[in-house]
């Protein structure tokens, strides 16, 4: 099965890559709508950024920003998932006609669990080593990336069964980039061995994109992440990757095409 693109569309300041660019609604809901013409299968929408150095957003300011542009994704027949960690935007993302909530905590707070449990949607659960509701600069002592990984899911997966979210509506996402480590040797290791979450029986998620493990590795600044980003990316589908989360959704979308034309298939 092919790897499905989740578009990236950041309602932010500051936002690592792209803050500032879509806060006006009309600008990001045409820029969700030409990332669902490129090929993205969903697009994930996000009204608070998570990088270390991000501020908080009120409840009610992420919801302004989101209102506008998941209403009228979902009116116009896209896919949307919402990026959020806190109870009042997921509810107010669900109430939009979101399909899916992607949360960089992975149900920690409880009255996440209790409102997913009342609901239908689709979960993201991503693994971080940060305590916070956001990336930090560390550097853990783990030698056993993917034996942290899979212990870290184990548990997350029986909360969420237990708080009574089927099994089947997850999709785990491993974190990269800062939510792994300051350092980028442990993204490159996860990358190299993404294959054994598959022990875990559930979707893969993986976001890569223009993430600063790839500019220390190239010396390239944010913007010039592209060819990276593209070679990660590549390497996540031919791993089996569900679901690879992407700013760049037609050079993804392009990408996948033409390997998929090289093996002859349809």
């Amino acid at each position: 099965m092919a790897s499905a693109i989740l578009g990236i569309l950041n309602v932010t300041t500051d936002s690592y890559s792209d803050g500032g660019q879509f806060l006006d609604p009309q600008v990001a809901l045409a820029h969700g709508l030409r990332l669902a013409a490129e090929g993205a299968a969903m697009v994930d929408v996000g009204a608070q950024s998570s990088h270390p150095d991000a501020a908080d957003v009120p409840v009610d300011v992420q919801v302004e920003r989101l209102a506008p542009v998941v209403a009228g994704l979902v009116t116009r027949g896209v896919r949307v998932s919402v990026d959020t960690h806190q109870p009042e935007v997921a509810s107010a993302a669900l109430r939009l006609g979101a399909h899916a909530i992607n949360d960089i905590t992975a149900l920690r707070d409880e009255g996440m669990l209790e409102l997913l449990a009342r609901s239908r949607c689709s979960v993201i659960l991503m693994h971080s080593t940060s305590s916070a509701a956001r990336a930090e600069r560390v550097r853990p002592d783990e030698s056993d990336w993917i034996a942290r990984l899979l212990a870290f899911f184990r548990e997350r997966i029986a909360a969420c069964e237990q708080a009574g979210i089927a099994r089947e509506r997850l999709v785990l996402d491993p974190g990269m980039g800062f939510f792994l480590s300051r350092d980028p040797g442990p993204s490159f290791e996860v990358l190299r061995r993404v294959g054994e979450l598959r022990a875990l029986g559930l979707p893969l998620c993986l976001g890569v994109s223009r993430k600063s493990f790839l500019g220390v590795r190239t010396v390239r600044g944010v913007q010039e992440r592209g060819p990276a980003t593209l070679a990660a990316e590549l390497w996540c589908a031919e791993q089996g990757v569900d679901w690879i989360r992407t700013h760049d959704v037609r050079a993804l979308s392009d990408a996948l095409v033409t390997r998929a034309a090289i093996r002859g298939e349809a």
